[in-house]
């Protein structure tokens, strides 16, 4: 028999899923941060915890799998893999094992294919493809010096800077201003304005939802907002297609992050629909609905020269809430 192990290491938590070669989930793990760059001692003590608690449940140690496969946040340049591989060997695996950056295993997850492209939207962005060769690019995902545009974590800023312009004259009225007021507690914008000032206050990462809320309601500004980060996903889905020589293949671009997957109407994916459909026209755009640890455990099934069966495949695609995946019977 053999095990496959996949680890989701994101930055807030890192998820650990244990199966057989059919697909049957044997063990779960769970635990914080497991983002390097953000904190490198409780990544590695995150990714233990996760890894040893699935094993644990599921009744095997680490020289019975057949392969493991990390996908984590930050691992993004040479660099990082210089200290991810490292770490990963100071765990406990030393063999048989693969790292790459945790937008791979989210398109992994959303397709049936083990080539197409992801585009992340949550907290921060990040595009990323492989193609049918195995060839790996990735656009983006370093912050806007780096040429980035968006997330929740600049969309927030977004929000809080419209509602400073329309206050004192350089932008239109938006509704963005009574939604911000109220989510931040303020009677009115110069009040707010002096606090964030006399304070050094940050805007909360949160606050990007309330372009979503704004732009149900026809707010021109929000509108706006929303349709620069559809503009600019799509320019990135574009670059790592042309890249990738791609234009000519059928794939999926798969949509990942909470930004397009929890509140978006239409407002940002039609734009990244119009620049993939102009150049590569047989790409098929899709949301992702499946918990991106089983993208991981599906790469090390085929890392280990496995192909995904048809019965794993079709059993694991519905798992879309890690907490619920069940265990398979004993």
């Amino acid at each position: 028999m053999a095990y496959y192990l996949g680890i989701d290491g994101g930055g807030t938590k890192t998820y650990a899923l244990l199966t057989d070669e059919r697909g049957n989930v044997l063990g779960k793990g769970v635990s914080g941060n497991g983002n390097h760059q953000i904190d490198r001692s409780l990544a590695a003590q995150s990714i233990r915890e996760a890894a040893e608690g699935a094993l644990s449940e599921a009744g095997l140690t680490k020289s019975q799998l057949s392969h493991a496969y990390f996908g984590l946040a930050g691992a993004d340049r040479e660099a990082d893999y210089r200290i991810l591989h490292p770490l990963i060997q100071d765990i406990g695996f030393t063999r048989n094992y693969t790292i790459n950056c945790d937008t791979m295993i989210g398109l992994r997850a959303g397709t049936n294919r083990p080539y197409g492209v992801a585009l992340i939207c949550g907290t921060g962005t990040n595009a990323a493809g492989r193609n049918p060769a195995g060839m790996h690019v990735q656009v983006g995902g370093f912050d806007y010096m780096y040429g980035d545009f968006g997330g929740g974590g600049s969309l927030n800023i977004e929000v809080f800077r419209s509602v400073i312009r329309a206050w004192d004259g350089r932008e239109q009225p938006t509704k963005l201003t009574p939604l911000l007021l109220g989510f931040l507690g303020y009677d009115s914008v110069g009040d707010m304005f002096d606090d964030f000032q006399d304070h050094g206050k940050h805007v909360p990462v949160h606050a990007a939802k309330l372009l979503f809320e704004a732009a149900a309601e026809d707010d021109a500004v929000a509108l706006e907002i929303l349709s620069r980060q559809g503009i600019e996903l799509g320019k990135s889905a574009v670059a790592v297609i042309r890249r990738l020589g791609m234009q000519n293949d059928t794939f999926d671009v798969v949509l990942a992050g909470s930004l397009l997957t929890r509140g978006d109407r239409g407002w940002i994916r039609g734009q990244i629909e119009q620049a993939v459909a102009g150049t590569a026209p047989n790409a098929t755009i899709v949301t992702l609905s499946t918990e991106p640890v089983v993208g991981a455990v599906w790469s090390a099934m085929e890392a280990d020269g496995i192909p995904v069966s048809r019965e794993a495949y079709e059993q694991m695609r519905t798992f879309r809430d890690f907490e619920h995946i069940p265990l398979a019977a004993r």
